[in-house]
C-alpha cells in the first residue's frame, strides 16, 4: 500500500475545539478582530479573523471565507440548482440517524453509525481552499478525519485500486431529486484512485466552522479533496466501496467532455465553456467588481500531491 510523507504537524499544534471556541468567545467579547496565527509552511498571519484559530498548522494561508457566505452559497443539486436552494430547501432533511457502509475489496467490511465513526476516528480542524469548476473559490475551515484512517481500518485487499462513493437518495426530503428540467441521475456517485483516497489531505468532513455540518453543506458526512474541483467532494455519503475498476461518477456521466474523472484543478485546461485561468473569490469585491485571482495548479497543493500524477498527461486525463 502506498505511503506518503506529507508534513503533518504534531497533535500539539492543532487547536482543540474547546480552545478555539473559548478563545473565539473571548476575542469577540473584547471586540478583538485579530488573532495571530501560523499557517501553511510557517507563514505568519496577522489581521486574520478569530476563525483563523481553526487553521493552525494546515496548508491554506488565506483567512477563512465568512461563515455566512460558506453556508449560503452552495452547490448541492439534490436540493436545487440555485446557489441559495440548499440553505433554503434543506430544512426537512434528517441527518440522524445515519449509517455509512464500507465494503467491497476489504478484509473487514462494516456498517458504521455516524456517531460511532466520529468517536472512533475523532475530528481535526483543517483550513482548506475550495475551488469550484465554475471558477469561484472559498477558504473553508472543516472538521473531520482522514479518509485514509477509515480505509486502513477496513484493510483493503491487494486488488483494490479505486474507492467509490455513493450519496443518499431521499426525494421526499430532497426536492432536487424529484426531477424537472435539469436532473442528475441519482444517487450521486463519485470516485478516487486508492492512492488519492489514502493521501493525508483527503478528508471526511463532519463539521464546518467548529460545528456539525449543516444540511446544505453535506450533513452529516462528506468528502473533501482540496486539490480537486468541488464537485468531486460528494456530500451526505452512505456507502464507500473499494473496487478494482474505475467507478462511474455523476458529472462525468452527465457530460464526459466537460467533467473528467480526475477533476484536478488545472488553470491550463479550460472548461469547454469558460476559462479556468482565474477564479472569483466569494465574499470579496463589490457589487460592480468581483474580486478575482489566478488559479493555482492543484489549487495550491502541488507540493503535496503532484507526485501522484507525475506519469500522467494532465491535459488528457483531466
Amino acid at each position: 500500500m502506498p505511503r506518503f510523507h506529507y508534513p503533518v504537524p504534531p497533535a500539539c499544534e492543532i487547536t482543540p475545539r474547546h480552545s478555539f471556541m473559548s478563545r473565539r468567545a473571548a476575542l469577540l467579547g473584547v471586540g478583538t478582530a485579530v488573532a495571530a496565527g501560523i499557517v501553511g509552511n510557517g507563514v505568519s498571519r496577522a489581521a486574520a479573523p478569530p476563525e483563523a484559530a481553526l487553521a493552525r498548522g494546515w496548508p491554506a494561508q488565506e483567512a477563512p471565507t465568512l461563515k455566512k457566505d460558506v453556508l449560503s452559497y452552495n452547490n448541492f443539486y439534490e436540493f436545487g440548482t440555485d446557489k441559495s436552494d440548499p440553505a433554503e430547501l434543506s430544512g426537512d432533511f434528517k441527518p440522524r440517524p445515519w449509517s455509512v457502509v464500507v465494503d467491497g475489496l476489504v478484509d473487514t467490511p462494516r456498517t458504521w453509525d455516524i456517531d460511532a465513526l466520529i468517536k472512533q476516528f475523532g475530528q481535526q480542524e483543517r483550513l482548506y481552499r475550495m475551488r469550484c469548476v465554475e471558477a469561484w473559490s472559498m477558504v473553508v475551515p472543516w472538521l473531520g478525519f482522514e479518509l485514509g484512517a477509515l480505509l486502513r481500518a477496513a484493510a483493503p485487499k491487494a486488488g483494490a485500486r479505486y474507492v467509490a462513493f455513493t450519496s443518499v437518495v431521499r426525494p421526499a426530503e430532497m426536492p432536487g431529486q424529484r426531477g424537472g428540467l435539469f436532473s442528475l441521475k441519482w444517487p450521486y456517485v463519485e470516485g478516487l484512485r486508492l492512492d488519492e483516497a489514502l493521501h493525508p489531505l483527503t478528508l471526511l468532513a463532519t463539521g464546518v466552522y467548529g460545528e456539525p455540518l449543516p444540511n446544505q453543506s453535506g450533513a452529516p458526512i462528506r468528502l473533501v479533496v482540496p486539490w480537486k474541483y468541488g464537485f468531486k467532494s460528494i456530500k451526505s455519503i452512505t456507502r464507500i466501496t473499494l473496487t478494482d475498476q474505475q467507478p462511474p461518477t455523476s458529472w462525468n456521466q452527465m457530460a464526459p467532455n466537460e467533467y473528467g474523472f480526475y477533476a484536478n484543478v488545472n488553470p491550463m485546461v479550460d472548461h469547454p465553456r469558460w476559462s479556468q485561468a482565474s477564479e472569483q473569490i466569494i465574499g470579496e469585491g463589490s457589487l460592480f467588481s468581483a474580486a478575482r485571482k489566478p488559479t493555482e495548479l492543484f489549487n495550491g497543493y502541488g507540493q503535496q500531491v503532484a507526485g501522484l500524477y507525475k506519469t500522467m498527461d494532465l491535459h488528457k486525463e483531466f
